[in-house]
């Protein structure tokens, strides 16, 4: 049986280059980046130009960049860092919304079980927070605002350019998850109200347990690991130095062929959603998230009769890996938080699939899924 790969925003397979990359830095000897000796310089050498890259990639300076494990990783650091230091300014209050990842709404909790003071924005039904209940809840008490750049679940961008420009006007530290929108949306830090940005490899090609932190110059922020001097003191522990230079490869390729990449997703998309219409029937279906406002790669969707783990299982068993939402909570039972946010029937959420594309996918298994879904459908429908 062959199989089909809906499921890059999990997670996305490495590319040969990349691969390549890793290896090569990964046999490049055992040196740690902090010793001084000659394999200590090399591994150096190696975070360096990964630095660089990045820095040229983002339009903004090497020393801005913290690597880090994770996405998570970045988030956490970026919203304990920045609220904790800004509260030794006076600064309590933190702005967040309803459809961020966990890493981010986890932490806030947190921060809030410190002392924080929490607003979490709502949306609507597509997904997106309003600009002006977002400026509302800005003040000159707001330490920390965080809005992700484009939704894990839905693709759905938010709005970060008009709301980071309110939350600086405040002197208000703003933070953007753009873990999902990196490789699809252009993020020049250079011109952007963004004082604090997270990233993940394994999204675009790299490899999984690598994350990166930008710290605008000049931003309140403190560690929240300690030890050894790493990433100018800014995060403790040996760098992972092959998944590093593999990062940087995986970011170089993404960015030289951005507008490719964007096309190539689109058009998986537009295949799979005429497909599904026609097999199904339009009146089947619907489309969750931003009819425009959206990434290109991700499309989630509710066939109603239909229940997302009857739907996913049954792919699975025809070799169709897809995601019933966030990876990291798809393995539960418990309904999408990003879907009851925007208010959507029961029916709807409960039915809720995401298909999601990247390097490999083809037209090709675009039809061939649409058709499995539409039987998949039509065979559950049979027996209710």
């Amino acid at each position: 049986m062959s199989f089909i790969y809906f499921d890059h925003a999990a997670t996305s397979p490495m590319s040969s280059e990349v691969l390549a990359a890793y290896v090569e830095a990964a046999n490049g000897g055992p040196g740690n980046p902090s010793s001084l000796h000659a394999h200590g310089r090399a591994a150096r050498e190696r975070i360096s130009l990964a630095r660089d890259t990045f820095a040229r990639l983002l339009s903004c300076q090497a020393s801005e960049l913290i690597f880090t494990g994770s996405g998570t990783e970045s988030d956490n650091t970026a919203l304990f860092g920045a609220a904790r230091a800004q509260r030794q300014r006076g600064r309590s209050g933190i702005v967040t919304t309803a459809v961020e990842h966990h890493a981010v709404l986890h932490a806030c909790r947190q921060l809030e079980a410190e002392g924080f003071r929490l607003t979490i924005l709502p949306v609507d039904e597509y997904g997106r927070v309003s600009v002006s209940e977002a400026k509302a809840a800005i003040d000159e008490t707001t330490a920390l605002v965080s809005v992700m750049a484009g939704n894990n679940e839905t693709g759905t961008l938010q709005p970060i350019a008009e709301i980071g420009d309110w939350a600086r006007n405040h002197k208000a530290i703003m933070h953007v998850d753009a873990v999902q929108a990196f490789g699809y949306a252009e993020l020049n830090l250079k011109e952007m109200p963004i004082d604090l940005l997270s990233l993940s490899a394994h999204k675009i090609n790299g490899p999984q347990g690598v994350g990166l932190l930008y710290v605008r110059k000049g931003t309140h922020f403190q560690p929240i690991l300690y030890g050894g001097s790493q990433e100018r003191n800014r995060r403790a522990g040996t760098e992972n130095v092959a998944g590093i230079a593999a990062f940087a490869k995986a970011a170089e390729i993404a960015y030289g062929d951005l507008s490719i990449r964007r096309e190539h997703a689109e058009e998986i998309r537009s295949a799979f959603l005429a497909r599904l219409s026609e097999h199904l029937g339009q009146d089947r279906f619907v489309v969750n998230g931003h009819p425009d406002e959206r990434l290109p790669h991700i499309l989630n969707l509710s066939i109603p009769g239909v229940s997302s783990e009857s739907m996913l299982m049954n792919l699975d068993l025809e070799g169709v890996s897809a995601s019933g939402g966030s990876a990291c909570t798809s393995g539960s039972l418990k309904p999408s938080h990003v879907l009851l946010a925007m208010n959507l029937s029961t029916e709807r959420v409960s039915s809720a699939v995401r298909f999601s594309f990247g390097l490999g996918n083809t037209i090709e298994e675009a039809d061939k899924t649409a058709k499995i879904t539409a039987t998949i459908s039509a065979r559950m429908r049979i027996r209710l």
